[in-house]
């Protein structure tokens, strides 16, 4: 069954492929079922916004987008510093691990909650929800006076930020063409080049004069000031649109009652299946960081206890999706659909091969090298500037080539080589140049990838699948990151005291565990000392065994990459349904499936 048409923007002037396995991937994407119509409320809604848009209030759409991810970004190039010395103030800097594996588990089942909550109501009712638990949380750090506090503070806060991330990402793809979507997604990040260096001297003079808590609470003020000006936009376009009758109204029981209201709305966000994926990720990576300090270490029973509890509800998640869930958090149609698949796949190993490298990065970069605060967060900005720059030429590429397979494969390859060269160039006795360049390598090749795989599984869906599927990609690829700041935080937990009471031997036990516990102790002795050259050796050892695991696992992520569908990105909302950004047909020819 094949009929050949190559195909050039808007033309057709040539041959076309099309393949059976792939033509199963489009039915089970088109192919929603029998989900309401108010499940798809939010999706029907931004189409008639953009039949409204004009030139002044697309503006100000832009405009709010740039300063929302403006703040995000600043957010990002901050707050992951003074949580190092907020554990260290609190004397437990070994609990970082923990704490970042829980956000990471609230960032991921987080995602699909927000994206329910965007197709169900509204994009801007969903930014307001954001809105409140971003507030929220960065208060609760910012008043602080425990650990504990500090992680719920973070939980809270963690809702806000992964639902910001996600829902930009939608708005651009309910106003992008696939042509123009990975250039758009990329340009968006454009903020971290300039944070990288203002966010560096934000936290520099924070800590010098006001101490983390305020690097904190700032972000309660910052957070609304910046999103109002999205939220008050969408929020107008879509009271427009519905005044003008452009959207169907929802379908509501008048007999409902508040209980059955709240039920209905539990369906439609999957909350049970939320419940069970966080559940049971939870209790299977908070061990890999808890056990060390537990009494007993392994041999306690409840960390075997959450451990087997946490592996007899995972397949519990998939009978609930599979049988029981009216709207599931993964449905079906997605497991069958090999762009998400492997996109999902790549994202989940590629992440846990990041964190891996990146969870005590800053902790090591600041012992091991005589370097300022300043030039230690300009280097932890390195892979962040190269993923942004990198990231927009990867849209710029596929822009002009429509294309994003190859690009890919590339893309991740480099990102192996760069992993890999951190096993010789770690920091200790490398270099300055030499740790640099492992850093912009990996950027390099992650922010091709991924502008790839966003793009390659947002075009394998149609719009009422877009929210969904970009929210179950990224959560696949935060599990990912959970696991990998879990196996850090194993790895460092179980290794870090042994290395030390190797290289120290001299030094008590109390003294050894006030190093392990605090970088700000480790950092109070010159380098040349003994203390400071024998933590400077225990850190490396630690180091070199994570980074070897993370390379490893950074193979699978290329060799994924061959098996990607290459879609055609034209001027379609999506590259399955032929549908313009209106949801109306646009009759183009570029809707029909290739691969090459």
């Amino acid at each position: 069954m094949s009929n050949v048409v190559e195909k050039k923007e808007g033309s057709v002037v040539g041959r076309q492929t099309t393949f059976p396995d792939l033509e199963k991937d489009v039915a089970a994407s088109v192919d929603i079922g029998s989900e309401e119509e108010n499940v798809h409320h939010g999706v029907k809604t931004v189409e008639a916004t953009n039949k409204i848009f004009g030139k002044y209030s697309k503006w100000a759409l832009f405009i709010g987008l740039g300063l929302a991810a403006y703040v995000y970004s600043l957010d990002g190039q901050t707050t992951y510093y003074y949580l190092t010395w907020a554990a260290s103030e609190l004397n437990d800097h070994s609990l970082i691990s923990t704490i970042q594996t829980a956000q990471s588990i609230i960032i991921a089942c987080g995602k699909p909650a927000i994206a329910k909550v965007a197709d169900v109501s509204s994009r801007g009712s969903a930014y307001f929800v954001v809105l409140v638990f971003y507030v929220v949380g960065y208060i609760v750090i910012a008043s602080a006076h425990n650990i504990q506090t500090v992680a719920g503070g973070i939980i809270l806060y963690a809702i806000g930020y992964t639902g910001l991330q996600l829902l930009t990402q939608i708005i651009i793809a309910d106003i992008t063409t696939l042509k123009w979507r990975g250039l758009v997604s990329s340009l968006i990040s454009l903020p971290f080049i300039i944070n990288a260096f203002i966010g560096s001297n934000v936290y520099t003079s924070v800590m010098s004069h006001a101490g983390w808590r305020w690097g904190y609470g700032m972000f309660a003020i910052l957070i609304p000031v910046s999103l109002a000006p999205l939220i008050v936009t969408l929020l107008w376009a879509e009271r427009k649109a519905k005044r003008l009758g452009l959207v169907p109204p929802k379908k509501r029981d008048p007999e409902i009652t508040f209980l059955g209201s709240a039920w209905r709305i539990a369906q439609e966000i999957d909350l049970l299946g939320l419940i069970l994926i966080g559940t049971s990720v939870a209790l299977i990576l908070l061990p890999l960081t808890l056990a060390a300090k537990a009494s007993g270490g392994w041999s306690n029973p409840s960390m075997i206890a959450m451990i087997v509890i946490g592996c007899c509800l995972l397949p519990l998640c998939g009978v609930w999706d599979v049988k029981f869930a009216k709207f599931p958090v993964i449905p079906y149609r997605f497991l069958r659909n090999r762009s998400i698949a492997i996109a999902s796949a790549i994202g989940f190993f590629d992440f846990v091969s990041f964190y891996l490298t990146f969870t005590y990065l800053f902790s090591f970069i600041t012992v091991v090298k005589p370097w300022s605060a300043v030039n230690a967060t300009y280097f932890i900005q390195t892979q962040t500037v190269a993923l942004t720059i990198f990231g927009i030429m990867a849209g710029v590429i596929m822009r002009f080539t429509h294309r994003y397979k190859w690009l890919l494969a590339v893309g991740l390859a480099i990102r192996l080589i760069g992993v890999g060269l951190m096993i010789h160039s770690r920091g200790a006795n490398a270099s300055d140049a030499e740790v640099v360049w492992t850093q912009i390598l990996q950027g390099l090749g992650g922010g091709i990838a991924s502008a790839c795989t966003q793009v390659a599984a947002q075009a394998s869906v149609p719009h009422v699948d877009v929210a969904m599927a970009t929210a179950v990609v990224l959560l696949l690829t935060e599990i990912g990151g959970s696991i990998g700041s879990a196996a850090a935080g194993a790895v460092w937990t179980n290794n870090m005291p042994e290395k030390l009471a190797q290289y120290l031997p001299d030094v008590s036990e109390t003294d050894r565990a006030a190093l392990f516990g605090s970088i700000a102790t480790v950092t109070q002795y010159e380098r040349g000392s003994p203390i400071r050259e024998g933590v400077i050796r225990a850190y490396s050892d630690t180091m070199h065994i994570m980074l070897v695991i993370a390379t490893v696992i950074s193979i699978i992520p290329f060799l994924l990459s061959f098996l990607m569908p290459n879609w055609y990105l034209g001027d379609t909302q999506n590259a399955v349904d032929g549908e313009g950004l209106n949801g109306e047909d646009t009759k183009s020819t570029e809707a029909s499936v290739t691969k090459i």
